[in-house]
Parts: structure tokens; sequence; C-alpha cells
């Protein structure tokens, strides 16, 4: 789909979604430009993601879409050139669908280098409030985490299954906070990119590109920190899951070895040989029930003083 916005006759931003062939062919005759195809914007190298030529500008670099699942994040492309900018996308991209609702509302839509810095800010801002909602999220996790492993709470089997559950979250949390990271870094090497190649830029406009290089610094400065939060949570989960798991064996070792001599005594006195003197003591029967019970109390008695138990 080929969508252009501007004035009449003079368009400043062309926003391609999912374009077909026609559409791809439209642009290139309308604008004189060369649209990448999206195997081109996949491409990780830097010298594929930023390239001039000319007065213009080719730029590609991984987004976040709107849809969470397992494929790998949408490449987002763009060309800029003195008269417009124009974006390819194969998703649903919430930062550019909310320019396009401001570019419209805005009766100055200015010109191509404008509409391109604004773009970046907004993507920037979308970053920045991911980045918030994963820091609460995370503030959440650790809340549970540390609470469940103070409250002493004796149902094993409801700990491990909400730690389980937490393994899920801080997961969940890490890749999305992957997906953010190769974002800032596709808008980082972006920003100085087009402020150094583009010298037709207007001086606001690159004052503007120097202040989204500061706030996109400080972004994955903050990102850095959550990833880390991620490591911690996820290496706290996991002790809480093996001091549980440690307690489980260390209450069937008890029990096994608590279990071991009366089951010994039993079985002993239980084969009635004719020569066993026991068989005829007037207290043998009562007897075998104090050693078993003997054997029994003395090692509970010993795993209690030794705090096992």
């Amino acid at each position: 789909m080929l969508t252009t916005h501007g004035t009449a006759g003079r368009p400043v931003w062309i926003d391609l979604l999912n374009p077909t062939e026609a559409d791809v062919q439209q642009a290139q005759n309308s604008l004189s430009l060369r649209i990448p195809s999206r195997d081109q914007l996949s491409e990780i190298e830097s010298s594929s993601r930023l390239v001039k030529r000319d007065r213009q500008l080719y730029l590609s670099m991984p987004t976040l879409s709107a849809v969470h699942d397992d494929a790998s994040p949408p490449p987002l492309g763009f060309i800029l050139a003195p008269e417009v900018v124009v974006t390819i996308r194969f998703s649903e991209i919430p930062p550019v669908q909310q320019f396009a609702a401001e570019f419209e509302a805005s009766p100055d839509n200015g010109d191509s280098a404008h509409a391109f810095a604004r773009l970046l800010e907004v993507m920037v801002d979308r970053v920045a409030d991911l980045l918030e909602r994963h820091s609460a999220e995370l503030s959440s996790t650790s809340r549970r985490v540390f609470r469940q492993g103070n409250t002493g709470d004796r149902d094993d089997l409801r700990s491990t299954r909400m730690l389980r559950r937490v393994l899920l979250i801080v997961g969940a949390t890490g890749q999305r906070l992957s997906e953010i990271r190769e974002t800032l870094l596709g808008l980082q090497r972006i920003a100085p990119f087009v402020a150094d190649s583009a010298d037709w830029l207007p001086q606001d406009v690159a004052g503007r590109l120097r202040l989204i290089q500061r706030d996109l610094a400080s972004l994955a400065d903050f990102e850095a920190h959550l990833s880390n939060n991620v490591q911690f949570l996820l290496d706290a989960t996991l002790g809480f899951i093996n001091t549980a798991q440690n307690e489980i064996f260390k209450v069937l070792t008890i029990v096994s070895v608590v279990g071991i001599p009366p089951t010994l005594i039993a079985s002993m006195y239980g084969m009635n040989f004719r020569n066993m003197p026991e068989l005829s003591w007037s207290w043998g029967y009562e007897y075998g029930l104090a050693l078993i019970a003997s054997s029994i109390i003395i090692p509970v008695v010993w795993f209690r003083t030794r705090g096992w138990w």
C-alpha cells in the first residue's frame, strides 16, 4: 500500500506498507528513486544499512512491530532526499502510525528533513515508553520473587510453580529488551550518519539530530541497566528453584535414613528362626517395638539438633 502525505502536488512523505510490485514501480517512476526490497533492507552490514547516493540517503534498521510473536523484528527502510522522505515497512509500526496522525493534523507539514527528524523523535519516544514499561514489570517481578523468598512458605509446590511463571516473564522481557537493543542500535547509527552525510539539512534539524543522539545514548545506558536486572532476576529465580529442590531432596534423605533402621529390625525379627533367643522372651514383642521406636527417634532427634528439620 502506497500512502502519500503532503500538500497537493508536493508530497513530503511517502509511506510504503507491504508494497506490491505496482506500488514500488509507481514510487520509482514518480520520484526517480530506487526502492530497496525487503531482503536488501534486512542486510545487517553497516555498509548496506547506511548508503549515500548523490544527495539521497538509503537507511534501514530493525524495529519493533505492534504484534508480539516469535518472528525476527521486521526491517524499516528510509529514503531521505531533499524533496521527500520515503518509509518502507512490512508490518504495522506504532511510531509510524502516530507520526502519520500528527502529520495529517499539522497545518504546516514542513519539508522532508523536518519530517524525518520528527519521525525519529517519535520512534525514540516509543522506545523510551517501552523501556519504562519493562522497568515497571521487572520491579514488580523482583518484589514477587524476593517476597516469596522471605515469607518462609512451606508450600514448595506452589512456590516452584510461581517461580516457573517468573522465569517465563523474565525470559519474555529479556527477549523484548533484545529487540529494543537492536532498534536502539539502528537509531544510533542512523542519526549521526544523516547529520554528517546530508549537507543540505537545515541548521535546526541538525541540532535536533544531535539531541536525538544524546537521548539515544541515555536510553542505551538504561536498556543495559534493565538487561543486567533481567540477568540478576534470572539468577535469583534459578537459585530459589535450586534451593527448593534441595529442600525436597533433604526431606527425602531424612525419611530414607529414618526409615531404614526400623525396616531392618522388623525384617530381621520377622525371619522366625528356631535359634532366635528373643522368640522365647516374655517381653520380646515389647523389646522389638521399643527397638524400632528408638531407631526412629534417635535419628530424628539428631537431625533436629543439627538443624536439618
